[in-house]
Order: C-alpha cells, then sequence, then structure tokens
C-alpha cells in the first residue's frame, strides 16, 4: 500500500498583481502558515520518500518550505501538478514511481485539482465535493497494486487550522 498525501500550497499573492498566474509566489502570511504546517506535520512524525511538486511559484515554494522541514530529503517538479496538470499522465509516473518500492508520497499543488484527484482515486469520478483548503493536506491509502482509481480511501483531512494554531 502507499500512502499518498495530497497538500495545497499556501496562501498566494492575488492573481491580479501577477500578470502570470504561474509567477504568483506565496505572501509572507502565507510563509509563516505553510512552515508551522511543516512544523505539525514533523511533530506528527510524517515522512516522505518523495514530495512532489507543481512547478508553479506557490506550489514550489510550499514544497521547498516542506523540505526544509525535514519531511523529505527528495523533492522533484511536475508539470502534471500544475493547475491544468493531467492526471493520467501522473498514473503512468506513479506507476513506475511505485515499481521501486517507495510507500509514502506528497504532491503540492492546487485546487481544484487535488480535490477532484482524490475523489477519482476514491470513487472513480471527480464530485466536486471535497475542497482541500490552503496549506491544508488530505491523506489517501493507495493499493500496492493495479489501478488506485476508485480503489483508494481517505484516511485524513485537515485544513490548516486544525494543523497549528494561529
Amino acid at each position: 500500500m502507499v500512502e499518498l498525501y495530497l497538500i495545497r500550497h499556501g496562501i498566494a499573492a492575488e492573481p491580479e498583481e501577477y500578470p502570470n498566474d504561474a509567477d504568483r509566489p506565496l505572501t509572507d502570511e502565507g510563509k509563516r502558515k505553510t512552515r508551522k504546517v511543516a512544523a505539525r506535520l514533523s511533530e506528527l512524525n510524517l515522512r516522505f520518500d518523495l514530495i512532489l511538486s507543481s512547478p508553479l511559484v506557490r506550489a514550489r515554494q510550499t514544497a521547498d518550505i516542506l523540505k526544509t522541514a525535514k519531511l523529505s530529503d527528495q523533492l522533484e517538479e511536475s508539470i502534471d501538478l500544475a493547475s491544468d496538470g493531467d492526471m493520467e499522465a501522473w498514473l503512468s509516473w506513479f506507476e513506475q514511481w511505485r515499481q521501486k518500492g517507495d510507500s509514502t508520497l506528497a504532491l503540492v499543488g492546487h485546487q481544484p485539482n487535488l480535490g477532484n484527484w482524490a475523489e477519482i482515486l476514491i470513487w472513480g469520478e471527480a464530485r466536486g465535493r471535497l475542497v482541500v483548503k490552503k496549506g491544508g493536506a488530505l491523506g489517501l491509502t493507495l493499493p500496492g497494486t493495479g489501478s488506485p482509481v476508485g480503489r483508494s480511501q481517505l484516511f485524513w483531512l485537515a485544513s490548516p487550522k486544525f494543523l497549528f494554531v494561529p
């Protein structure tokens, strides 16, 4: 089995402040809260074999904070996790990653993708009901073999306010 954590990027600059959405960074508040979330995840003894991040600045900054908190030694980027990411391509990547024998993976990305992907993994279809808050995390257990679509189980959903005291 694989534990998959879907982590949404922290609070970012407003879209109208940046002509290119991919360039929007975390705000100072977003960095501060993300560091608190990362510290709490560390206190909960979470460790990831790999943190896979969207290449968009706000997600990459979030992933860097998670790595700095020693939640993983490995950090990679994947265009599949961008806000217009391709789940089918990610599933292909995931199958190859799973073959290496690793068992704990964190994806840092965007809403609504993370919520939709979780629903597809759990129910086989996106229902638009799961929302991962900025700086929040969702945990799924994926089967050790075969397609995880429609065969995964939700075991954890935490908004940032439940991960730290502001």
